[in-house]
């Protein structure tokens, strides 16, 4: 075939032969026309190369035992396990893959004197690579019994050095991940996702299911961010002073919202917007890491639940994210708010509710209590007092009742240490002393007049240990007897589970059995302890110590 200007041209050849119809020779005709040449027995007859070789493809082997230098760093790491080094000096050290093979004698007597400080929960400034190389022992199975110890000594190690090295955000997140899967450990990869950028595909949506499944207090504003159709993080009120509050409230109210659909409809979101079938993922164990494959696998197939592609639930979670927005930026004064936020008017005013409370307690909490305590005052105060008892106490005058005005003085400044306690005091401690004085020796004046005192019926017959189980006065009484009435039966549940063990444990069982959250009964609680009692008797989540003393008049 030959190509011009004009076009393609073809030719063809044709072979031609007198020969017609020849026959095949057979094959051993060839050695009869061709024999072969005698052997000269003057040379060595050939060596049986064919036989040998074919004899070494059909003998047997034997497997020899593949060492890598990931096993033999393993190896050397359970020898070195429990080596420790007296106080060294630092000594640079920088390695792409560390190992004990690259430090010198120098660099590893600080290494094993370092390693021991971690161990025992010190974190001496180091550098990066010693760093790596210990992190390498603990995915491998060195410096741990327990899984879960490991994977805390790791978590340890990433909290204390990931401000100095951001390298440890890139690396340290899915290492531990990893390491949870590989021991099943049950633990929160909220702050995996949080801390490590490209991990919130798959973590996040486990941590989704783990979270709307048993723990929705423990979202994050991370891992809904999964589900959300609105990206808060182009928002100017949250890139600017509203951060902190979305960050914190937004996983609140889902967790509000969720509890919320559980009373009302007996199911949570999760089981009310079912998501599809679990996809089988495979993930690559250790990535970068000097990591032995030969202990469990080169990686492993992890279940994972789109929870983040069930469209209802996505809708539902978007819409909390723009109701809360706009909630904050009212409770903060800052102006405008987002458009077309539609949410049933029920879950609408007890997220309103919510936020308001939350605020306001917030903004106490900043203020910090009324008067701060001077813990030397105190002692001085205490002090003072036996100089009161004792000016009080006559010995041997044979004059009834002396010694129960003693303890009536005590009485008052137990009193007025209580009502310190609970913020309540605006006077000095000098004037609080000065009365306390001033109440002890007109006490002793009334008990000269009246020898045999009597237990008044409001009064612990132990009161002058300076603690009393009931209010010394009708007016208190009629205080508590009211707010007690007040209570709504799950509100005095809460009060009496605070008073006993485990309380924060059944108040969570109390708060999830009737749809709500333990916070907000909290502060229901001190509404309307501030209306009868004039003060709070939940400070945080425990009991003040004023309360526990008038517990009766809330169990009758």
């Amino acid at each position: 075939m030959a190509k011009d200007r004009q076009g393609l041209h073809f030719s063809e050849l044709v072979w031609e032969s007198t020969e017609q119809n020849m026959a095949i020779p057979p094959r051993s005709s060839a050695d009869a026309v061709n024999p072969k040449p005698p052997a000269d027995p003057g040379k060595k007859k050939p060596s049986q190369y064919g036989t040998v070789q074919l004899q070494l493809w059909d003998m047997e082997e034997t497997a020899e035992p593949v060492t890598t230098t990931e096993s033999q760093f393993v190896q050397r790491a359970h020898e070195l396990v429990e080596r420790k080094e007296p106080a060294a000096l630092f000594v640079p050290f920088k390695s792409y893959w560390p190992t004990y093979g690259h430090m010198t004698g120098a660099q590893s007597r600080w290494y094993f004197f370092w390693r021991d400080e971690v161990r025992q929960g010190r974190y001496p400034q180091t550098d990066l690579s010693y760093i790596f190389l210990h992190i390498y022992e603990l995915i491998n199975g060195v410096g741990w019994d327990e899984p879960a110890e490991g994977c805390r000594q790791l978590c340890l190690l990433w909290e204390a050095y990931r401000d100095k090295y951001k390298r440890l955000d890139q690396y340290l997140g899915g290492w531990i991940a990893d390491f949870s899967f590989v021991h099943k450990l049950d633990i929160p990869l909220s702050e995996i996702v949080a801390r490590s950028r490209g991990l919130a595909g798959d973590l996040a949506e486990l941590e989704l299911v783990r979270c709307l499944s048993a723990a929705p207090e423990q979202l994050s504003i991370e891992v809904l961010s999964v589900m959300s159709d609105y990206d808060i993080s182009k928002s100017k009120f949250y890139t600017g002073e509203g951060k902190r509050a979305a960050d914190r409230y937004i996983p609140q109210v889902v967790a509000l919202i969720d509890a919320y659909v559980a009373r009302k409809h007996g199911s949570n979101l999760l089981t009310m917007f079912p998501p599809g079938p679990p996809v089988v993922r495979e993930r690559y164990l250790f990535r970068s890491a000097v990591y032995d494959i030969s202990l469990y696998g080169y990686s492993v197939l992890v279940p994972v639940i789109r929870v983040s592609k069930s469209p209802p639930l996505r809708s539902l979670i978007t819409r909390l994210f723009r109701l809360t927005e706009n909630k904050l930026r009212a409770l903060m004064g800052y102006r405008g708010r987002l458009k077309d936020v539609r949410v049933d008017a029920d879950m609408e005013d007890l997220v309103t509710r919510f936020l308001q409370r939350e605020f306001r307690k917030a903004e106490q909490e900043e203020k910090g209590p009324a008067v701060v305590i001077d813990q030397r005052k105190l002692e001085q105060l205490e002090s003072d007092s036996e100089v009161v008892r004792s000016l009080l106490t006559v010995e041997e005058t044979g004059e009834p009742g002396l010694e129960d005005e003693a303890d009536r003085g005590t009485e008052a400044l137990g009193e007025y240490r209580g009502a310190e306690s609970a913020s309540a005091v605006t006077r000095s401690d000098t004037e609080a002393l000065g009365q306390a004085e001033e109440q002890a020796g007109r006490m002793a004046g009334e008990e000269r007049q009246s020898p045999e005192r009597q237990v008044q019926p409001d009064e612990s017959p132990d009161s002058s240990a300076g603690l009393r189980l009931l209010p010394a006065s009708d007016g208190e009484a009629d205080n508590w007897t009211r707010f007690a009435s007040e209570l709504t039966p799950l509100q005095r549940e809460v009060v009496l589970a605070l008073a006993g063990e485990d309380g924060l444990l059944k108040v969570q069982r109390l708060a999830a059995g009737a749809g709500t959250m333990a916070e907000l009964l909290y502060d229901e609680i001190n509404e309307l302890a501030m209306d009868s009692l004039g003060d709070l008797i939940i400070d945080g989540e425990e009991l003040t110590e004023e309360c526990l003393t008038m517990l009766d008049y809330i169990k009758r």
